[in-house]
C-alpha cells in the first residue's frame, strides 16, 4: 500500500492534492475527507485551533494505522496531511484521501482512519478564543 503521511504548517492545497492523484486501474472508489475548523466549540465561539504535534510519534502512530486499515481492506493508496500551528475558522485542519476498489472499502477505511487519528495520535488541539 502506498501512503503519504504529512504533517504540515502550510495551507492545505486540495487541487494540488488532488492532482497529485496515482490511482491504478483495478480501483474504482477514492474517498477523500476534508475536516474544517467550525467557529464553535463547547464553550462558545472560537477563531481557531492551534494544533500541536509530536511529530515522529504522530507519523508512526499514523502509519500503524494505516497498516492496520491495509490488513483489514483491500487499500491501495493513503494519503493525510494534518495541519499544525494556528488555523482560523473556515480553514482545513485535516485531509484524507482513500483509494480502494470499491466505494464501502473506501469509506470504511477512511472512517476508520480518521477515528483511529482522533483516537491515538500525539495531535492536541488548543481552541482560541
Amino acid at each position: 500500500m502506498r501512503r503519504q503521511l504529512t504533517l504540515s504548517k502550510d495551507k492545505i492545497d486540495e487541487p494540488a492534492l488532488l492532482k497529485g492523484r496515482a490511482m491504478s486501474k483495478g480501483m474504482g472508489a477514492m474517498v477523500c475527507f476534508l475536516g474544517v475548523v467550525r467557529e464553535a466549540e463547547p464553550g462558545g465561539k472560537i477563531s481557531g485551533i492551534d494544533y500541536e504535534a509530536f511529530e515522529k510519534m504522530a507519523l508512526h502512530q499514523l502509519g500503524l494505522i494505516c497498516d492496520q486499515a491495509a490488513q483489514r481492506w483491500p487499500v491501495e493508496s493513503v494519503r493525510l496531511v494534518h495541519r499544525v500551528g494556528r488555523v482560523a475558522v473556515g480553514e482545513a485542519s485535516v485531509w484524507a484521501e482513500v483509494i480502494a476498489p470499491h466505494r464501502e472499502e473506501a469509506f470504511a477505511a477512511c472512517q476508520f482512519l480518521i477515528s483511529e487519528m482522533k483516537r491515538v495520535v500525539p495531535i492536541w488541539k488548543h481552541v482560541l478564543g
